[in-house]
């Protein structure tokens, strides 16, 4: 039979672990997740397992961050599957609180996190990074492990947190982790599962728009011109609605027009939908 981790839910439960190990010197890694696990959780479990000696799984369905015509109702949620994936994982403790738990009556407070936000996914999105920046600052403070993980899939999200992080002089080390792809070069994600197989069979079109935009810039095109053939080419695949396909730097994600300066590196970062299904992928340039 597969061992399971150790259940916290409750912050007391958590930190008295976390206070346990400490006494002992150990360092202690936190993966953050919505649950419905992939093997893109799991990349970020073994990153975690390679830099620290326990690793905390945290699974919460963050309701603050979904907007009112968005998908909290529907997310996918497998408690049971996700402890077993975290078993075999050799995850030390899965932290699963329930939303009073994290949200307790008279919660009156927020992070946001400006400069970085109002783009992207923040445009269309407007309360999505303020639920993720608050749940995610207190998920640090509950925990406060070593370092956190996460994708490099939601790459807007990882700066917002490593923004804030150094904001508010949480002394926590976000380490961004490589994005999982499948065999034909999707990025994993839970909302894959959302998918019909005609919108799957159109899935791959992000990732190879994303790369001839990439491949245009490094021969000279102006980015702005070679982000507009990306999007024709979602387009022509049959995307259903394009959100975003720009071009922007890593560190402020400023805008790039023309060509990513020296020393600036730049993502080509894409959003669009099949159905009702919001997909999003970035690609480095360079």
């Amino acid at each position: 039979m597969t061992a399971r981790p150790a259940v916290d839910r409750t912050v007391p439960g958590l930190r008295e672990r976390v206070r346990a190990w400490r006494a002992d010197g150990r360092t202690v890694g936190l993966v953050p997740t919505m649950g419905a696990l992939h093997d893109g959780h799991m990349a970020l479990v073994r990153t975690a397992q390679g830099h620290c000696d326990h690793v905390v799984a945290s699974i919460f369905v963050n309701p603050a961050q979904f907007g009112p015509r968005e998908d909290f109702e529907s997310y996918p949620r497998r408690e049971a599957r996700d402890l077993v994936m975290l078993g075999e994982a050799g995850v030390d403790v899965a932290f699963m609180p329930d939303v009073a738990e994290m949200y307790p009556e008279g919660f009156a407070t927020t992070v946001a996190v400006s400069g970085l936000t109002e783009c992207l996914c923040g445009r269309d999105r407007p309360v999505h990074f303020q639920g993720v920046a608050t749940v995610v600052t207190k998920l640090l403070l509950q925990c406060l492990p070593d370092a956190a993980f996460f994708g490099e899939k939601d790459f807007q999200q990882l700066q917002v947190i490593r923004r804030l992080a150094r904001d508010l002089d949480i002394p926590v080390a976000i380490r961004g982790v490589a994005t999982v792809r499948e065999a034909d070069d999707v990025a994993l994600s839970s909302r894959n599962a959302y998918l019909t197989p005609a919108q799957r069979a159109r899935a791959p079109a992000m990732i190879a728009a994303l790369r001839h935009v990439a491949a245009r810039i490094d021969e000279g095109m102006a980015a702005a011109e070679a982000a507009e053939q990306g999007r024709r080419m979602l387009d022509g695949a049959g995307f259903d609605r394009i959100d975003y396909l720009e071009v922007r730097e890593e560190d402020g994600l400023a805008l790039v027009e023309a060509q990513p300066g020296p020393g600036r590196p730049a993502r080509v970062f894409a959003a669009a939908l099949l159905g009702d299904t919001r997909l999003i992928d970035n690609w480095p340039v360079g």
